[in-house]
């Protein structure tokens, strides 16, 4: 099950993530860990697409039960090609620490989670999330 967190640039989403792959025990990948990997850094809309793409090639090739992913993913298109099981909005912010995607961040229509402040109850998201990949694997 691929969970991806997006949100603008200082909203909390790597926090959650490294939380939330500690307690579901899944495999973590992170955006920057990713750019630098790939020595990647253009955060043109083209780039932010390859980097959406890589980033769910990516999950699909890990093993497991849950991935978590997070990064900004500002473009709806980024969204479908990471293609998620489960879409956490950390919408926590107006405006980003950067604000590269302050105009171009789209917001999304449809996600399971949508958190507007920085405190958040974890064991319901956890549960959440289970509940979801139960009904997938039903």
């Amino acid at each position: 099950m691929k969970v991806l967190i997006i949100g603008l640039p200082g909203s909390g989403k790597t926090t959650l993530a490294e939380k939330l792959t500690k307690l579901l025990n899944a495999n973590w990948i992170n955006a920057d860990k990713i750019r630098e990997k790939y020595n990647d850094w253009d955060f043109s809309e083209e780039g932010v697409l390859r980097q959406a793409k890589r980033m769910g090639d990516l999950a699909d090739k890990l093993k497991g039960k849950f991935v978590v992913a997070d990064f900004i993913c500002p473009y709806k298109l980024g969204r479908n090609l990471f293609s998620p099981d489960y879409l956490i909005w950390m919408d926590t912010i107006s405006k980003g620490r950067l604000p590269t995607f302050d105009k171009s961040f789209e917001k999304p229509e449809k996600y399971n989670l949508r958190i507007t402040k920085k405190k958040y109850n974890i064991n319901s998201i956890i549960l959440d999330i289970k509940n979801k990949y139960k009904l997938l694997c039903e």
